[in-house]
Formats: C-alpha cells, structure tokens, sequence
C-alpha cells in the first residue's frame, strides 16, 4: 500500500493550483499508484477564519473518504478553536490537525499551542507541523512566514511525550535534535520525506538509521508538488526492502490505526 501523508485541497491564495478538487486529486493518485493520501485544506491556511475551509474540504471528501483521510487545521489563537476541533473530529472525522504558527501568529513555545497539544493528546489526534509550506524565497510580499526551526519542533515534541508529531515538508534533520538528541528525545515524532534529500549528504538515509525506518512517512506534497520526486527517493534510498514498504504506507497506517 501507498499511503501519502502529505497531500491538500482547496485553494493557495498565492498561486494557482492544479489536481485540487477531489476527483481530481484522486485521479493524480490513481497516475501515481497512491492509494490513500492525507488531506488539509489549504484555504483553510489563509482564511481570517480557517473553519469555513475544514467545512469546505469535509464537503469536498464526502465521496472518497476510501481515498482521502482529512486532517483539520487549526488556529489556536483564535477565538472558539475547540469547538472548531471537535468539529472536526465529530463532523469530519479528522484522524489529526495541522497547525501553522508561521502563518497563523504565534510560536511553538506559547500556552495556545501548549493548550492545542494537550487537546489533541485527550482526543487521540496526532499533531502536524508543516515546516515549509512553500519557499520563503518565492512567497507572496505581503507574507512573513519563515520556516519553522526544527530544534523548536523538537522541543515541542520533548514538552508532549503523549503526541504523536508528524512533520512535513521538513529538511535538516541530519544536523538537528532529532538526529544529535535521538537518545534522549521521545519516540513521538514521524518524518515525511518530500524534502528530504537521498543523495546529498544522505539525509533520507541518516534519519532511517538514526529514527529508525518505522518513523518515516512517504509523503508527496501533491498537488502543490510534483509525486515524481518523492517516488525517486524511494527507489535510490539505501535500506531494505521491507523498510521501503514501511515508509511506504505501513507506518502511516498504524499511526492512525486505519
């Protein structure tokens, strides 16, 4: 199975994108041999109020919910966000949520996100950081959205050893905590790799054997990226076959035990 942790609709305030209604994220996936794929909404991003996008991608996923396992996003510094969680594990059936502090107007060190870890750890819900939505080099002028440190994820990680962390879209894991503080860290982070590089400086291979292959995800970043380059990385990643079909999908499957 190919289980694809790191995949969106809706709409990017900043660019056009393709493949990002379902049907027809869903026949990319088909192209590509992707079975199940991990969804956010992307609108929900950028909205004053992110809700309204949560709602739109539960509409949006009514009919593929044997393809798509939507995640919400969510703002804890806004007003009312638990309601807006448990809507979205009541009403949708989020299996976790996104957050965005780069984007959304607070740190990984405040109360909010403390109190948002702590939410999700009673319900269950694994909580999704998103390193780099997109190049800070080529994003939209009026939008100061750095990436996130790792070092900052990993402690975040080290503060709710009950959470399970999934990080997307991250790079720079070789020179990190996660990597130089793996000993002593909680095995409650998983790593999508569609940033990670396999031949320069070996990244890929440095967080399998450090991590272990059971804490790596295959993710793509369809339809914001192109699926190639996530399979190619697949296929020159130096380790073994059974952990291929690991990151592959089995991992993601038993991480939210689906």
């Amino acid at each position: 199975m190919i289980f694809d942790s790191n995949a969106y609709l809706g709409h990017w305030f900043a660019r056009q994108i393709r493949h990002n209604t379902a049907p027809q994220l869903v026949a990319l996936m088909d192209e590509n041999n992707i079975d199940k794929a991990c969804v956010g909404s992307l609108s929900a991003i950028m909205y004053r109020n992110g809700q309204p996008g949560n709602e739109e991608l539960a509409k949006e996923i009514a009919d593929y919910r044997d393809r798509l396992v939507p995640f919400g996003v969510i703002n804890p510094d806004y007003a009312a966000w638990e309601y807006d969680l448990d809507w979205c594990v009541n009403e949708m059936g989020a299996k976790g949520m996104r957050i965005y502090p780069q984007y959304h107007n607070y740190t990984l060190a405040d109360s909010c996100c403390a109190e948002l870890c702590q939410a999700c750890q009673e319900r269950g819900l694994v909580v999704t950081l998103v390193q780099r939505q997109v190049d800070y080099r080529q994003s939209h002028w009026m939008v100061d959205a750095p990436d996130l440190l790792l070092d900052d994820i990993a402690q975040l990680c080290s503060d709710h050893p009950e959470v399970n962390f999934v990080i997307l879209n991250g790079l720079g894991f070789a020179g990190s905590r996660f990597v130089t503080e793996a000993d002593t860290l909680p095995k409650n982070s998983y790593v999508e790799i569609s940033r990670s590089s396999v031949f320069i400086g070996k990244e890929m291979k440095t967080v399998v054997d450090t991590l272990g292959a059971e804490r790596v995800l295959f993710g793509t970043g369809i339809p914001m990226k192109y699926p190639g380059p996530a399979f190619l990385k697949m296929q020159h990643i130096e380790t073994s076959e059974e952990n291929k079909q690991k990151i592959f999908g089995e991992n993601l499957a038993k991480l939210l035990d689906i």
